[in-house]
């Protein structure tokens, strides 16, 4: 609540007005799309000691305090902000790399309609393997009409793909009881593909009137704020 980052009003004005369809000051073509990406790390394979009991009727389902671990994996994910049937796209990875964000980066972008649009704006945050001008110059070389939006430091509160991330965790992956990171990467993809099947666009209605008026509250409690 108290934004660190000085360009915050603008970065992150930048991705609410495309979640609005809109791109410095006007409106997108119907050729130009908004993908919302990001990775969910440290996912764990936990295998109960005793099996889970299912809830039933009056009754709490059971789950085993005591685990093994057996092993962690990484969730990249890409989901198209305004027709998540038409685009979400993951991969499970034993880690987090360029690689692995450039892997999800060519599936779909080499998958129409965003191989021939016009530009594809991906709206990302400031993790290692999407950030600042180094990942716009190796994404952008490969994919011309790839623009890399990042969102201000501290704000993944304002990328949708989080959403869907926490559905995917209450829905998929609670409670955790996995034999192997296979199982865990099976379940997660199967859930991706169910998902995508009856997916609607979230109802995202914090737009930039909201943020500068958050911003200016902020701002004016700071003024108003005793000094120290």
């Amino acid at each position: 609540m108290f934004p660190r980052d000085p360009d915050f009003r603008a970065k992150a004005g930048r991705a609410l007005d495309l979640y609005e369809r809109r791109w410095e000051g006007r409106r997108l073509h119907p050729g130009e799309y908004v993908i919302s990406a990001d990775e969910k790390t440290q996912l764990q394979a936990l295998l109960r000691r005793h099996p889970l009991v299912a809830p039933g009727r009056g009754r709490r389902g059971i789950v085993e305090h005591e685990y093994r671990r057996r092993g962690t994996l990484a969730y990249l994910a890409a989901m198209d902000v305004h027709d998540p049937q038409r685009g979400l796209f993951g991969r499970c990875e034993s880690q987090i790399s360029n690689q692995a964000f450039d892997a999800l980066v060519a599936e779909v972008m080499s998958t129409e309609p965003y191989a021939s649009a016009h530009r594809v704006f991906w709206v990302v945050d400031n993790g290692t393997i999407h950030r600042g001008h180094k990942a716009i110059d190796r994404l952008g070389a490969r994919w011309p009409n790839l623009v890399l939006v990042h969102l201000p430091r501290h704000a993944s509160w304002l990328n949708p793909i989080e959403i869907y991330f926490s559905i995917v965790q209450r829905k998929a992956l609670t409670p955790s009881h996995f034999s192997d990171v296979d199982e865990v990467a099976h379940r997660i993809l199967s859930f991706q593909a169910e998902f995508r099947a009856t997916a609607t666009p979230f109802d995202w209605r914090f737009t930039r009137r909201d943020l500068n008026a958050l911003l200016d509250r902020l701002d004016q409690r700071g003024r108003l704020a005793p000094a120290a």
